[in-house]
């Protein structure tokens, strides 16, 4: 009987050090007529409970999603959207009425 094999055959893969669509690098969009810096958030770092602007709906921790926010502005202007919201965020409405029992976060 010959031994187990753990590795791959044909070599290690290069690694792609470049950037690519890896998780946390920024990048800049624009909208509303001003740039805003995107990032990407995989599910292991999300570690809160975040409202989206889009959906005002609730992320729960460990959800893959997006944080925007104007590239001239702060910490406390940075937002977390479902990335599906962020995609649509040019055809959902800016002002959405949230409920007397929604917590505020």
């Amino acid at each position: 009987m010959s031994p187990r094999r753990n590795r791959q055959r044909g070599g290690a893969k290069p690694i792609d050090r470049t950037g690519g669509d890896r998780y946390g690098l920024e990048r800049t969009e624009e909208w509303r007529g001003e740039d805003w810096v995107v990032r990407q958030v995989g599910g292991g770092g999300a570690a809160k409970h975040y409202r989206c602007p889009g959906c005002d709906q609730e992320i729960p921790p460990g959800v893959p999603h997006v944080v925007a926010w104007p590239q001239d502005g702060g910490v406390d202007d940075r937002r977390h959207w479902h990335r599906a919201c962020w995609n649509a965020r040019d055809r959902r409405s800016a002002r959405l009425q949230r409920s007397r029992n929604a917590p505020r976060y």
